[in-house]
């Protein structure tokens, strides 16, 4: 079994990492909130793009969730701003 899950980020927030996809350690499953914090504590980029301060929208394994969804290793984890109508 994998020990890792796939994080991806989209639009704006993969613009300010410079990075499409990275792949993040995880032993035991772990809520998407603290992953976000983990990422968050990274400093920088991270920070500015992922910090509790920024509207930030998850998907887990392609299906929106909220920070309380548990991300399971071998899952993906996407992150992505909110989309505006118009």
């Amino acid at each position: 079994m994998s020990h890792f899950i796939e994080l991806k980020f989209f639009a704006s927030i993969r613009e300010q990492l410079g990075l499409a996809a990275q792949t993040f350690e995880l032993a035991e499953p772990r809520s998407v909130g603290v992953i976000r914090l983990e990422l968050a504590a990274r400093g920088g980029a991270w920070e500015r793009s992922l910090g509790p301060q920024q509207r930030v929208l998850a998907a887990v394994n392609q299906e929106v969730v909220d920070d309380q969804t548990l991300v399971e290793p071998g899952d993906e984890l996407a992150f992505f701003p909110p989309v505006t109508g118009g």
